[in-house]
Order: C-alpha cells, then structure tokens, then sequence
C-alpha cells in the first residue's frame, strides 16, 4: 500500500525503502565527493599560484557535458538508470584512487589534474541526469520535490563537513588522503545501488535511433514553456552566477590569506546556509514547485555576490556564504523538481541530461571568464562581475516570463 502523503513532513520521502538506501549511501559518499573538491582547487593553487589555471581545471571537469550529455540522455531512457549510475561511481572511485596515488608518490603534475578533471567531466555527464531522473523512480510523484529537497539537504550537508575535512587533511597529512577519502566513500553509494530493489521494466519495442530520439528531446524541451524557461534560467544563472568553485579559494588565499583549513570553513558556512534552505523547502514541498523560488533565488544569489566587493573580514565573508548557499538552494531544487515532475517518463532521462548540460556545460565559460578577470583585475571585481552579469539575465528572464505568463503553464505556480 503506497504511504499517505503526509502534509509538512520534511522527511517523507524517506519512507520509501529505495528512496532511503540511495540517500543514504549518497550521504557519505558526497562528503568524500566535497574533501576532494576543495582539496584540489587548494592543490592547484598551491602548484600555480594562477586563478586562471584553476578555471581551466573547473572547466575540464564540465566540458564533457556539451559533448556527451545529449547522448547521455537517450542511453538513460533506454537502459536502468540504476545500472548507469553503478559504472559511473565506479569511475570516479578509480579517478580518485589514481590522484591519491600522484599525489602520495609526489609526482603529480598541473597535466595530470586536467586530464582526471576530464575524466570525472565525464563519468558526471552520465551520472547527473542518470541520478537525478532516477529521483521520479524512488518516490511518487506528490514526493518528488521533498526528494529532491532531501538530496539538496545531503549535498550541502556535504559541503558543511568535506571542506572542513579536506582543509584538515591538506594542512595535516597532505591532498593525497583527501583523494583516498574519497575514492572509499564511493564504496557506500555502490553498496546502497546494489541493495536496491528496482522494478523491471519492459524494453522499448520502439526502433532505436540515437538522432532521432535527441532530436525528440530537444524538440520537447523547446515547444514546452515550462521547460524552455527553466532551462533557459539555468543557462545564464550557471554561466555567471555560479562560479564561486573558483572564486572562494582565490578569496580565502589572496584577501584572507587563510590556510586550507580557512578555506574549508569558509566552504562549510556555505553548505548550513544551503542544508537550512534544503530543510525549508523538503517541508514546504506540499505546494508543490514555486516559480518565484526560481527566479527570487537566483536573484539574491547575484546581490550577495555583488557585496563581495566590499572589504570583508572572515566573519562577514563567512555570513555571506551562509546565506549564498540558502538562497542558492532555493533556486536549484525548484528548477530541479519543477523539470523532473513537467517531463513524461520516456523524455525525463533527455530532459534531465539538458538540464546537467546547461548547469555543467556552460561551467567551463563560466569558469574560464571568471578565472580571467579575477587574476587580472582581482576577486572582488570577479564576485561584482558575476553577481552583476547574472543579475541582470534573473532579471530579463523574468520580465519575458511575466510577458508570456498567459501562455506558460509554469506562471501558475506563482
């Protein structure tokens, strides 16, 4: 008997067996996911002392989402979403073990991290719409936002604990425990996919055609307002709004001048602010997806950027990134549920690897443009610069989602 919806019950999705042993296993395996990711943009500081260089490392682990994930998408709606997500952790737990090794035999080398960026760019082109589509498999549909909130909860949880951890490791014993750390978190998330229960479903007698079943996808996500808008928000707020992977080292070295413990904390005032927001809304998820959290939060998002520009101290800077990753997962989880529950089951797998396309894909740009002006012209005029470019798209995307709301199903939300 499927389980009562249970209105204002933060955890509900919880109650679904599978829903809870992928929760689970995800929840230690992203705080190893968040040790390596500070500890790398630390490492790659330290081998270069270049912001430039540590965008061409964020940009080649997403570069592989404008190439594969459109591709990504058919294969997720042809095979188990559950058996793709298995060789994509499957991947990375060996791209970490291969960096722990570089790093603890000391021949690690500014190539070799651009090359293993690469290939976790594209083992996650596959995993991230694969994991997130498969969310719609684990809980019904009145769940699906609370899921969603639930997982946002456990990333930025991560976030709280992993560069607090890495900054310790680095500082203590090095990046190449911080890459091992990682590499056996891996091994919970397999675990908790091969204790999983999955219904078999029946195969497709429809002809496969790999350009044919893309071009289905896309023609779906364009003549589809809610998706179209989504997607379209997700673009631009990715491409300017979300660098701060390059931007908050380069503060913590150069402005505060901390050590890799600093920069963790730093890092972690960022998660509690995104947990407390997570938790907010996996209560709130009764309603259902709100538009306004959309473009309200990728909003707030830019103006707490904007602020960095002014002379911050550790406490101020750390207050920021608290309510950063607040209104940060406001924006994400809506745009996230609001696509999952809008796309039929046969296009989820399609529309998802768009929106990690979008999300990801534009990153590399992102990412390169930001690195570039803040070894130029500084961080603080970085952070103004994304905050303001980002701003204004939230901004212009909202005015043409007003003009056509008539049209545009998702303006019901409001």
């Amino acid at each position: 008997m499927k389980p009562i919806h249970s209105k204002g019950n933060p955890f509900s999705a919880l109650r679904y067996p599978n829903f809870r042993l992928f929760w689970s296993g995800r929840a230690v395996s992203l705080i190893g996911s968040w040790v390596q990711r500070a500890s790398q943009s630390w490492l790659v500081l330290q081998m270069t002392q270049s912001p430039f260089k540590l965008g061409l490392v964020n940009a080649a682990q997403f570069l592989p989402y404008i190439f594969l994930s459109l591709y990504a998408g058919v294969l997720i709606d042809r095979v188990p979403k559950r058996t793709v997500v298995l060789w994509t952790q499957i991947g990375m737990t060996i791209q970490a073990l291969i960096l722990a090794f570089l790093v603890y035999t000391n021949t690690i080398q500014y190539w070799h991290i651009l090359c293993l960026a690469l290939l976790q760019g594209i083992c996650t082109a596959f995993d991230n719409p694969a994991r997130q589509s498969m969310i719609s498999d684990l809980v019904p549909r009145e769940d699906v936002l609370n899921a969603v909130s639930l997982n946002s909860a456990i990333v930025n949880g991560a976030r709280i604990i992993g560069p607090a951890i890495g900054g310790l490791a680095m500082d203590f014993f090095g990046a190449a425990l911080s890459f091992l750390i990682n590499a056996i978190s891996f091994l919970f998330v397999i675990a908790a996919l091969l204790a999983m229960k999955m219904p078999v479903k029946a195969a497709s007698s429809k002809p496969k055609n790999t350009i044919r079943d893309i071009k289905e996808g896309l023609s779906y996500a364009v003549k589809t307002p809610t998706i179209r808008n989504v997607l379209g928000m997700v673009s631009l707020t990715s491409m300017f709004a979300l660098n701060l992977n390059v931007l908050i080292p380069v503060f913590a070295s150069q402005v505060l001048n901390m050590s890799a413990t600093g920069y963790g904390i730093l890092m972690s005032s960022m998660g509690a602010g995104a947990v407390l927001g997570a938790v907010v809304l996996a209560s709130l998820s009764y309603h259902g997806p709100q538009t306004m959290f959309i473009y309200l939060g990728a909003s707030l998002v830019c103006i707490l950027e904007m602020t960095m520009i002014l002379p911050q101290t550790f406490i101020t800077a750390s207050i920021v990134m608290f309510f950063i990753g607040l209104t940060q997962i406001a924006y994400s989880a809506t745009c996230n549920s609001t696509l999952q529950l809008t796309a039929p089951d046969h296009l989820r797998g399609r529309v998802m690897s768009l929106y990690s396309m979008l999300n990801g894909g534009v990153t590399p740009f992102g990412n390169t443009i930001a690195g570039a002006i803040t070894e130029f012209a500084g961080v603080g005029i970085g952070f103004f610069f994304c905050g303001f470019c980002g701003l204004f798209c939230s901004l212009f995307l909202y005015n043409q989602q007003r003009k056509h709301s008539n049209d545009d199903p998702l303006a019901a939300d409001d």
